[in-house]
């Protein structure tokens, strides 16, 4: 089957866009929909999927979760009405709260890791879970405890002037060896199978694959929950203004 273009990753602004379905499929009781292009995101990077609607003359199906497999995207869900056929052009809208609070954690996230790289603690990144319920950064690294309190407010003030300072969001296509040039930690492991990708706040560019504010400051706010540490990793829980 023809592989899905991930237009997301071109432009992660665009809410609304029209496609051309691929194939309609039932698996273990669901409804799956593949469309040739999408702007919906498939769950993966710490980001949790888009939610959202394909309809057309036809069909309106609601899209509950996507996800992204062996190079194509399945939109899981089901008809409200009617159906779709192969060839079928659909319009696919992006459920607009949901993607912007996913949106805001995600980059809230890479501004940790901007205000801990500013700090120069010298911890390496690691996993991020950017997800509503309770969205955190993890590191390699220690710290002495005696220093926490005062660690968690130097980041959460370097977080804020970061976000006050408006930077914009650029993205920038390039392989894994040419993004040791703009980031300041490439991980040994980027997912196969999509366009290797780098976002950019400014002059500090992070590889990732997932959706972003157009400018630090849409986050408004992040606020440094907690650090945890134990078994040589840190963890830094986070939250963005809601």
């Amino acid at each position: 089957m023809e592989s899905t273009k991930l237009l997301y990753l071109e432009d992660f602004n665009v809410l609304e866009k029209e496609a051309r379905v691929l194939e309609v499929r039932n698996e273990e009781g669901r409804e799956v929909v593949v469309l040739d292009a999408t702007i919906m995101y498939p769950q993966g990077g710490g980001q949790p999927y888009d939610q959202g609607v394909l309809e057309s003359a036809l069909g309106k199906f609601l899209v509950e979760e996507v996800r992204f497999v062996d190079g194509i995207v399945k939109h899981i869900g089901k008809f409200e009405r009617g159906g779709f056929s192969a060839d079928e052009t659909v319009r696919c809208t992006v459920d607009r709260e949901r993607r912007a609070l996913n949106s805001r954690l995600h980059s809230g996230g890479h501004v940790v890791d901007l205000g801990v790289t500013q700090l120069k603690l010298g911890w390496i990144p690691g996993k991020g879970y950017h997800f509503p319920d309770g969205p955190y950064v993890e590191y390699a690294g220690t710290f002495e405890e005696s220093e926490k309190e005062k660690l968690r407010a130097a980041i959460e003030d370097a977080c804020n002037k970061c976000i006050a300072e408006g930077r914009e969001t650029k993205l920038l296509f390039m392989d894994k060896q040419q993004m040791k040039s703009v980031c300041h930690h490439v991980p040994d492991y980027i997912p196969e199978g999509k366009p290797a990708r780098v976002v950019m706040y400014g002059d500090f560019g992070v590889p990732c694959g997932g959706t972003h504010v157009a400018n630090l400051a849409d986050i408004v706010h992040v606020t440094i929950r907690k650090i945890k540490q134990g078994g040589g990793k840190i963890k830094v829980s986070y939250d963005v203004s809601r």
